[in-house]
């Protein structure tokens, strides 16, 4: 083992409302466990990294530190960078010059191979590393993990919207009433089918699901809509932003792509209102989530925050232990009461690489999920985060940038 090395981390894609719970777990297993060493935090992921925007966290408040476990969005900032010709050989000058032997990159699926491609031109180059990716996507769809930090407080989240946007629907008197929910999720339906964990009675919201896992049809769900409007008087339909056909195209999707190649999706609650409007005749309204899925921390989830903060400690451990390329997982121990603990597994095997929502948790008409998902997804939601109010409103903190300003 290396002694008297430095560590880096850095966050990268979407924030989720508890990812800055996994910057305190490394933060705090790293100088209860290491004697003399840097943590230094890379500003705005591997971007920030290579245009040399790196802070030395042992220069921030021990309060904002502390702070960051209830506070949402990236504290590091964080960034969607796809590595570049030449950016490797850039960033180990930097690991070099600073001494970094320990390099922790908190994302989803692009991060992971970002990490990957790094522990290859540290081995390419003899500079030993350790590499450990610490996962985080509100979308769940990371392999060989039960589940990610950030989901359990997005279902959370997008649950008790359709309860009480449910509640609403069903509460106003009017002959026509339709609501679509857009929830976020690329080509998984994780975060749509938490939609589900609302219902109590089989009257209440949502009546519908449509998730990318099952090819989308406007004919059938049509069908669907006036079955469910003709029995209750109404309707809440939850669809995945990601909705595809049978020929696998977007039922909504922007021509432009971000830096990895992925197709910008929005609107496809909308387009499926307008639809319900033209073709069946009834008035339709669209609720698009968009971030606030992401960002709410008002409401996020104890045992989402605990495990977040769980993934940031065992990466340290694991690193400290002389292991590298690999990623914390979040392995179940037990349902009745539900458990966890770390797990890990190589950073080669989840690099581009998306989990789908279980074909077996969908029903046969491909409009709803199992009970399956249910007793899998209840755990995640469970507890509520402390968080201190001001003037009526959460009291979150951010970092100083100008507190440990590393010069290169």
């Amino acid at each position: 083992m290396i002694s008297s090395a430095n560590a880096i981390i850095a966050q990268s894609g979407g924030p989720t409302a508890v990812i800055n719970n996994s910057v305190a777990g490394v933060f705090d297993a790293w100088y209860k466990n290491t004697a003399g060493g840097r943590l230094y935090a890379g500003i705005s992921g591997i971007k920030g990294i290579l245009e040399g925007h790196i802070l030395d966290l042992a220069a921030q408040e021990k309060s904002v530190l502390a702070g960051l476990k209830y506070t949402p969005g990236a504290g590091l900032f964080s960034c969607r960078y796809k590595l570049g010709e030449g950016d490797s050989q850039k960033l180990l000058k930097t690991f070099k010059k600073l001494n970094i032997r320990f390099f922790f990159y908190n994302g989803g699926n692009d991060s992971m191979d970002t990490a990957h491609k790094i522990a290859e031109a540290a081995k390419d180059n003899g500079w030993e590393m350790y590499i450990i990716g610490i996962p985080k996507t509100i979308d769940n769809d990371l392999p060989y993990t039960d589940h990610t930090p950030g989901y359990g407080s997005a279902a959370k989240y997008i649950a008790a919207t359709v309860r009480e946007t449910g509640i609403d629907l069903e509460s106003v008197f009017t002959k026509n009433k339709v609501t679509i929910l857009e929830a976020m999720g690329r080509n998984t339906g994780w975060l749509t089918a938490a939609g589900a964990l609302a219902k109590r009675r089989e009257d209440e919201a949502p009546h519908l699901l449509y998730l990318p896992e099952v090819p989308f049809s406007y004919q059938l769900f049509l069908e669907d809509v006036e079955e469910v409007y003709k029995q209750l008087g109404y309707c809440y339909v939850v669809v995945s932003e990601g909705l595809a056909d049978a020929d696998g195209n977007y039922i909504a999707a922007a021509p432009t792509t971000d830096a990895f190649g992925h197709r910008q999706l929005s609107g496809a609650g909308e387009k499926l209102k307008n639809m319900v409007e033209t073709e069946l005749g009834l008035k339709a309204r669209c609720n698009t989530l968009g971030t606030t899925q992401r960002a709410a921390m008002h409401f996020a989830s104890r045992t989402d925050a605990n495990e977040a903060y769980m993934t940031g400690q065992a990466a340290v451990m694991y690193a400290l232990a002389g292991k590298s390329r690999l990623m914390v997982t979040i392995n179940r121990l037990s349902q009745e009461p539900y458990s966890s603990a770390a797990g890990e597994i190589g950073l080669e095997k989840t690099a581009n690489i998306e989990r789908k929502l279980p074909l077996e948790w969908i029903n046969k008409k491909g409009n709803y999920i199992t009970n399956e998902f249910i007793s899998y997804a209840r755990p995640l939601i469970e507890g509520e985060v402390d968080i201190p109010i001001q003037n009526g409103l959460p009291d979150y903190v951010k970092l100083d940038m100008n507190k440990g300003k590393v010069m290169l």
